[in-house]
């Protein structure tokens, strides 16, 4: 985390490459010299993709000074970034995605050396204050009342309120057609099962879903979404480990992996590229593997239960699950 008034210090490893006096962050990558003895440690959290360090740390070190220690007392104006804002809240870094655009949490984000981070004292707010919402009346045929990338937080908030939340009360709580409560609200229960199932190893979805409170009739289209979030995330680690290669070899800026729901229960990624990349973008989907995709904005296409085909599709082997670097060398083999 950025401790209380030191954003100003926050360096990426852009920075401290720079600082370092690296010519290309290839070089920087594959040396590591952050993993010397007596390296300052990383600011961000042991689970963030992107690592930060406290700029006043690192130029004492490089000045051979002594490093000087960070305050260790928590602070309502500490910035915590994604995973730690996850662990704070007690979710998954993913159900973190869908909080954060919630209206109590979304205006107090902000960027530091690029990452973003919430402040401590809005999670504790929003831990802590129990959400409140005024019913609303939903004109027939007008559009839904709540932003599509704030829906799934509001949703989790009336679930905190009550589990056994019903699609007409959710309609009527934020003025949502019924088709998009019908959608949304077994995914948000389907989430929150699998953040309970992922906290305790031996629990299955059906137990997570009873312990939740989740009233028996609308189990099984929430457990379903639940089991396939869980193998979601035991997938990512496999995706990430692609990504973070094609990072080093400069093909795709540094980023978290999403893991995507298609076809109902099956797990894909799209991941695009930079522009001088051989391809615009790359798809993995655990039916078919990789693939190229000829599309940035829309890699992962439409969804026809058939494996892809057409110009600028390619698919990259050998195997479903090929290694970073046999996927690399299938890339260039084909540029």
């Amino acid at each position: 985390m950025i401790r209380a008034g030191r954003r100003g210090f926050v360096q990426n490893s852009s920075d401290l490459a720079a600082a370092m006096g690296f010519a290309s962050m290839k070089t920087f990558r594959n040396k590591k010299p952050y993993e010397a003895e007596g390296f300052p440690d990383p600011i961000s959290g042991p689970e963030a993709k992107t690592r930060l360090w406290d700029g006043e740390q690192t130029a004492a070190y490089l000045a051979g000074a002594p490093v000087p220690a960070l305050p260790d007392v928590d602070d309502d104006e500490d910035l915590l970034e994604r995973s730690e804002a996850a662990a704070f809240l007690n979710v998954s870094p993913k159900t973190w995605d869908s909080y954060k655009k919630a209206p109590r949490i979304a205006p107090h984000l902000q960027k530091a050396a690029g990452v973003e981070h919430c402040p401590r004292g809005v999670l504790r707010a929003y831990r802590e204050t129990p959400a409140t919402s005024e019913a609303v009346h939903r004109p027939k045929g007008s559009g839904d009342m709540v932003p599509r990338d704030q829906l799934h937080a509001r949703i989790g908030e009336l679930l905190d309120a009550d589990p056994a939340l019903t699609l007409a009360k959710l309609t009527g709580e934020l003025g949502i057609a019924n088709s998009t409560a019908t959608r949304a609200l077994p995914r948000v229960r389907g989430e929150r099962i699998a953040d309970l199932c992922a906290s305790e190893e031996d629990l299955a979805p059906e137990q997570a879903a009873e312990r939740l409170g989740y009233p028996a009739a609308v189990r099984q289209a929430a457990v379903a979404y639940a089991r396939t979030a869980l193998r979601g995330r035991r997938l990512r680690p496999y995706v990430q480990s692609v990504v973070d290669e094609l990072v080093v070899e400069g093909q795709v800026a540094e980023q978290d992996v999403e893991m995507v729901h298609v076809a109902g229960d099956v797990v894909a990624a799209a991941v695009v590229l930079t522009a001088d990349a051989p391809v615009p973008a790359l798809v993995w989907d655990e039916r078919w593997g990789w693939r190229t995709a000829p599309n940035r904005r829309h890699p992962l296409g439409l969804e026809t239960g058939a494996a892809p085909e057409g110009d600028g599709i390619r698919y990259l082997g050998p195997g479903l699950q090929p290694s970073p670097r046999q996927l690399i060398e299938a890339i260039a083999a084909g540029a």
